[in-house]
Order: C-alpha cells, then sequence, then structure tokens
C-alpha cells in the first residue's frame, strides 16, 4: 500500500475516534513571502502527514498545488489540509500573503478558530501583517505568533517583539527563543534547551539549559510568568513572591489568556532550516482554541429574530460555505459545519444575499488535502469539508434544515481596484469565454465581468495587477480560453466638494394613441459633501405638496430607488458617487399623474442636477505602500516616488545597521503604481521589492 493511502485511511481513524476537543482548525497567516507555506510545509511533515519537505523555491510544496502557484512562487488561494499530532488532529489552512488575494484570509478566518501569525524575523511587522490583523481582531480568533528566518543576516527577535508591541498594540509573551548557532530553541517554560537533529530537524533533543545561556533569557522568563500570573489569581501570589510555579499550572494559565485574547504567545525560529518549528505545533495544542472552546456564533431568522448556534450535534443543521471553487472544471463549495451532521443526498435550504430562499441536494461530499480530495458519506460538526452538487450555493450562504431557515454572518468582499478590457483571442468562441467568466466570477468575490457603457468593451475587474494576471493564467489553463486584454485602468468614484440644491419637473404628455397616460411629478433635492470615507447618506422623508397629500408605499419605494440610482452614476465620470449626503427636501404631486415612475424619474434627475452644481470631482484609489530598498538606492527610489506624487510618511533604517536596507513607508495613487513592480527592480539592480494595501478614495 502507498504511503499516501496508509496516510488518507489513518487520518480517517484518527477522525472517527477524535472528539471535538481534540480537534484545532488553525490558519497560517502572514505577509507575503514571510514563510507560511514553507512552515506548513514542515507541520505535515513532522506530523507524518507527508513522507517529504515540498520547498515554494522549487515549486514542489504541498500545499501550493496550483500551476499558478508553483509558477509564480506564492500562496494565492487558501489551502485545507490535516495532519495528526499529539493525539490530536490540527485541521491547517495556508493562506496568501499578497494583498490582491486578501478575500481568502477574510472568508478563511470566518471558519478558524485560531491563528498562528507569522512574521519575518528582519522585517518584523510588515502591511499586509497589520491587514491580517485586523481580520483577526474582527472575528477575535487567538493568535500565536512565529517569528521566522531569524537564521538571517540582520533578523532580531526581540526587535520583532518590540514591533509587534509599536504597530499592533499588544504585547507579546516569549515561550522559546532560538539559539541559532547552535541549531537550537530555550524553552523559556520548561527551562531547558531544545535541539533539532536529524537529517531535516525531526529529531527534538532535550537538554538542561546551560547557565550562561539562561542568564541571557531570565527577564524572558519573568515576563511570561508574569503575563501568565494576570491570567491567574492563584498564580499570582506566586509569582509575585518570587516562587517558580510548576510548567503546568503556567501552561494552563496561558491557555486561559491566549483564549480569553489576553495573552499572545511569540515564538521564533527558522522552518526553512527545520528550527523551532515543533513547540509552535506543540502550541497549537495546548494554547488554541478547540471549535468547543469558541464563542457560539449568532445566526437570524427570516423573521430577524436571532438565534445562538453552538458547535454540536444537537439542533437542526447549520453549515457556512466559505468559499466556492473549480475543481476539475466542476464548481464545489468549502463548508464548514457547525450544527448536526450533513450527509450525501441530504436537502438543503438556504437564503440567498438578494433574499431568495433556494433548495439544493448534496450529491457528494468529499475530504481535503490540499490539491486532492477523498470521497466522506458524512460531515459532523467542526470539520470542513468540500461539497459537490450545489449548482446556486455562494460564498456566505448559510445551508440549513429545510424546516429551520437560519442565516449566519455573511462573508463581507472588497469592491474592485483595477480593470482591464478584455476580449476573446482569435479562434476563441466569445459564448463559451462568457460561460468561463461566470463560473471564474462566481468562485471569487473580488472579481467582476462587467461591460462598459460608453465603450460597450468588457471589462474585468480585480483587486491588482497580479490578480488580474493570475485569473487570465487560469483561464488559459484549466479552460483553454485565449484572451487579449489592454493596459490595466483604475477604477474611480465621484464626489462632491460643495453644497447645492436642485429641482426638477418631470412631465410627459400621453401618447397620441392613449397607450401611455399623462405624467408629472416634481422634485426638490439637497446634497452636501461628508467626510472621506463616511460614505453615503440617504434622507427621502420629504415635504409634500398640495398640504395633506400622503405617499403610497409604492411611491416612497420609488423615490428612494430613484436617489440611489443617482448615486449609482455620477455627472462627470459615470463613476459611483461617495461620501455625500442626499436630502429630498419637498416633493409636489399631481394626483394620478405622479405615478412611482414619475416620482423616481423626477427624483433622479433632480439629484443629477444637484450633484452637477456642487463641484463634482474624481476620486481615486490611494494605496498604502511600503518600499523595501538597499540603502545606497534610497535617495534614486525617494525621487521616483516623489515623481509619482507619493506622500511620503517614514523612511527607516536598520539601527544596529545588520540590514543594509530602508523602509519607505506613503501612500500613492493606484495610477501611479501601475508597472511600478519593473521600474523598483531597474532602480535597484533587481534588489527592491513593495507592498500595498488599499487605503480609501480620494481626490489626487
Amino acid at each position: 500500500m502507498s504511503q499516501s493511502s496508509q496516510h488518507s485511511r489513518s487520518l480517517k481513524h484518527a477522525q472517527a475516534a477524535t472528539a471535538l476537543n481534540h480537534v484545532r482548525n488553525i490558519g497560517i497567516a502572514a505577509h507575503v513571502d514571510a514563510g507560511k507555506t514553507t512552515l506548513t510545509e514542515r507541520i505535515l511533515f513532522y506530523a507524518g502527514a507527508s513522507h517529504k519537505i515540498g520547498e515554494v523555491h522549487d515549486g514542489a510544496a504541498h500545499m501550493d498545488w496550483m500551476a499558478e502557484e508553483q509558477d509564480h512562487g506564492i500562496t494565492i488561494t487558501a489551502a485545507v489540509t490535516k495532519a495528526p499530532w499529539r493525539d490530536h488532529l490540527l485541521q491547517v489552512v495556508d493562506t496568501p500573503g499578497h494583498v490582491d488575494f486578501t478575500i481568502e484570509v477574510e472568508r478563511s478566518m470566518r471558519v478558524l478558530d485560531g491563528v498562528v501569525l507569522v512574521l519575518d524575523g528582519v522585517r518584523g511587522v510588515e502591511p499586509q501583517t497589520e491587514t491580517v490583523w485586523r481580520q483577526r481582531c474582527r472575528f477575535g480568533l487567538p493568535v500565536l505568533f512565529f517569528v521566522n528566518k531569524l537564521d538571517r543576516p540582520g533578523a532580531d527577535f526581540l526587535r520583532v517583539m518590540d514591533a509587534i508591541r509599536e504597530r499592533l498594540d499588544v504585547e507579546p509573551v516569549a515561550i522559546t527563543v532560538p539559539v541559532v548557532d547552535q541549531h537550537a530553541c530555550i524553552d523559556l517554560l520548561h527551562r531547558r534547551l531544545l535541539r533539532f537533529d536529524g537529517e531535516q530537524g525531526e529529531q527534538v533533543v532535550v537538554e538542561p539549559c546551560p547557565a550562561d545561556l539562561w542568564e541571557s533569557v531570565e527577564e524572558l522568563h519573568e515576563a511570561l510568568l508574569l503575563a501568565a500570573a494576570d491570567a491567574d489569581d492563584a498564580l499570582a501570589d506566586l509569582v509575585l513572591n518570587g516562587g517558580e510555579p510548576e510548567p503546568e499550572a503556567v501552561l494552563a494559565a496561558l491557555r486561559r489568556g491566549t483564549l480569553a485574547g489576553r495573552i499572545f504567545p511569540c515564538f521564533g525560529g527558522s522552518a526553512l532550516r527545520n528550527l523551532g518549528v515543533q513547540p509552535v505545533m506543540d502550541a497549537a495544542v495546548d494554547l488554541l482554541p478547540a471549535p468547543l472552546d469558541r464563542p457560539a456564533a449568532i445566526a437570524r431568522r427570516p423573521d430577524g429574530e436571532p438565534e445562538t448556534v453552538a458547535i454540536g450535534a444537537k439542533g437542526p443543521l447549520v453549515a457556512l460555505v466559505f468559499k466556492v471553487q473549480l475543481w476539475d472544471g466542476r464548481r464545489h463549495c468549502f463548508t464548514r459545519v457547525y450544527r448536526n451532521r450533513l450527509k450525501v443526498g441530504d436537502t438543503l435550504a438556504f437564503q440567498t444575499a438578494d433574499g431568495r430562499v433556494v433548495k439544493e441536494h448534496v450529491a457528494r461530499i468529499f475530504d481535503v488535502d490540499a490539491g486532492r480530495k477523498s470521497k466522506l458519506e458524512e460531515a459532523g460538526p467542526g470539520q470542513i469539508v468540500l461539497l459537490a452538487g450545489l449548482r446556486h450555493a455562494a460564498t456566505g450562504d448559510t445551508l440549513c434544515d429545510p424546516d429551520h431557515l437560519l442565516t449566519l454572518e455573511r462573508i463581507e468582499a472588497r469592491q474592485p481596484v483595477l480593470s482591464l478590457a478584455i476580449e476573446p483571442a482569435a479562434g476563441t468562441d466569445e459564448d463559451k469565454l462568457l460561460e468561463v467568466l461566470r463560473k471564474v466570477e462566481q468562485e471569487d468575490p473580488t472579481l467582476r465581468v462587467e461591460e462598459d457603457p460608453e465603450t460597450s468593451q468588457r471589462l474585468l475587474r480585480g483587486m491588482g495587477e497580479l490578480h488580474l494576471q493570475i485569473v487570465l493564467e487560469r483561464i488559459e489553463r484549466e479552460f483553454g480560453q485565449q484572451v487579449r486584454s489592454g493596459r490595466p485602468a483604475v477604477a474611480v468614484r465621484e464626489t462632491i466638494t460643495d453644497q447645492a440644491q436642485a429641482e426638477q419637473l418631470h412631465s410627459r404628455p400621453p401618447s397620441p394613441d392613449g397607450k401611455q397616460s399623462e405624467l408629472t411629478a416634481w422634485a426638490l433635492v439637497e446634497v452636501a459633501p461628508r467626510g472621506r470615507g463616511a460614505g453615503n447618506q440617504l434622507q427621502c422623508h420629504p415635504r409634500l405638496r398640495p398640504e395633506g397629500a400622503a405617499l403610497s408605499p409604492e411611491q416612497q419605494q420609488a423615490l428612494e430607488e430613484g436617489l440611489t440610482a443617482g448615486l449609482a452614476s455620477g455627472v462627470s465620470q459615470g463613476a459611483a458617487v461617495d461620501d455625500v449626503a442626499v436630502t429630498l427636501v419637498e416633493v409636489e404631486l399631481f394626483g394620478q399623474q405622479s405615478t412611482p415612475e414619475a416620482l423616481q424619474a423626477a427624483a433622479t434627475r433632480a439629484l443629477a442636477r444637484a450633484l452637477s452644481e456642487a463641484g463634482p470631482v474624481a476620486l481615486h484609489p490611494v494605496m498604502r505602500v511600503d518600499v523595501v530598498v538597499p540603502e545606497t538606492n534610497l535617495g534614486t527610489v525617494l525621487g521616483d516616488l516623489q515623481q509619482r506624487r507619493a506622500m511620503i510618511q517614514a523612511t527607516k533604517t536598520d539601527p544596529t545597521g545588520n540590514d543594509e536596507t530602508a523602509t519607505i513607508q506613503c501612500e500613492v495613487a493606484l495610477e501611479a503604481l501601475l508597472g511600478y513592480t519593473t521600474e523598483l527592480r531597474s532602480l535597484t539592480q533587481g534588489r527592491g521589492q513593495y507592498s500595498m494595501q488599499f487605503e480609501r478614495f480620494d481626490v489626487v
């Protein structure tokens, strides 16, 4: 029997025998190139879930199974796998670090119970680290820090801990401190030295910690005890009186504090050099929550009333689709089961984002291991599985018992900021390309396929140049569709700079044949600018003329829809309007002539006139950018950024002098960054790199 089939069978036995309190659903997250996938590969190898370590730089990582991931050397899609460790089952989700694929992190965290946040030992807290941190905070997930790449020149464990305090505003608690030259870690909890021997660090040799080494970390040990004491009153008296509590008692206190989000354990090592990984795996078992340790989810019934959904077997079925993926050309749904059991052939119901109730049948259930899947007959509470046969379920839909409909909080997707004009290449069938685009759009909530109303060009909108490039590569590789694309164009919004009022009398005479009756309505609209990022505000409770007149529910709805339609397409760019307060001041009704259609037209046109008189301007996407360059190229790169009208916010160099790089933090309009990767490489002889994330729409 092959090793992979033995592993598959052993995992099935492990799952069958594993109680929920022996399961850990954890995500590995970080800034791009911090070493997430490298860490995940070691976890799988040390747990016996893979027989060899696949390296990202060789394109052989088990978790980076897509051809595009192997070609580009980055993680693009969140991959799920399982690893048995110390009689527990680790369900591990390796997430992308590139900002273009942040939706993968967002929807993965929605169904995880804990996170291992990986940081680069040289660069510390980076922009995407902060993005991931905010996502973690939103879902209240307990977290472990793993400071990676500490074997590299310029790496500093303590400096990264300082960066965590400064940038993330929490107090990290060191648990292991690496001793790179001895290929070992100091275990601060048990006062011992852990050596990682064997060809690939698989043999952990435990030794007493030498006195000189212990003296260098004694302050960190004290900080560890004080953190544990904060979480346990019984320990506090002992620690404050100078006593040394038992490691088991300290570990129990650390677990309580970590689950409560008050303690943030920090580990150091180098995944590539097989240093310090097993203590992180132990901590996932000892410090991160089981599904039953997490607070119950809150769902909504169709009448809007809340219902608590605790993970377990009792109660009607509840499961959440957190990702749709095309697998072998067929539609599959990644799903986490919250309550009861899900079986092959079950009929499910769910409410779509637009409020429709849909019923579907589960054709197949699969267990997932990165790019491989194996059939299951059923899935229980806490499990993450793949479902086939659901043709209409989308990301964020809640799968339920048809007799007990519920809706969990939906998964938010950001709006696209970049677009490409696309058309089928010679020999490509346009109808087939449209079908493929629809499939890809269903899979990725941050992707849009639209038609430009002015040019009639088909536009592919996404989160960045790399995002759109990967989509086009996939369309060609998976579906054999050749696509021609134009230069990327930046998505814009509109706003106003002044306050204005405008009125509109909408009047349409009756048609000569009498089939269309006369329509008349009058509206007065006022607009005013709001703060950047404040969003739009609609007030649709107008004074009415003549006195005593009243709006029917249909007329009220038509007025609201008219204002909403007016904000969907601005007067200067035809783009959506942002950050505007709209007040429908007054409406005049003309009896039966003021139909909902007439009122909607009057409101839309009055709003358009008011916007045109209020100083309309375009809003461009502004990105927060971190540029890392050799110090010798700093002046050249700064000059280039200033030519791109960047707002330089900070320039940092390594104060120790160990790392001869400088980091520039700035804000730049996205349009100025198109093609910047190539330009930066040219300015720095290939040594510079940058990362960006969307900050806001603003006037530039």
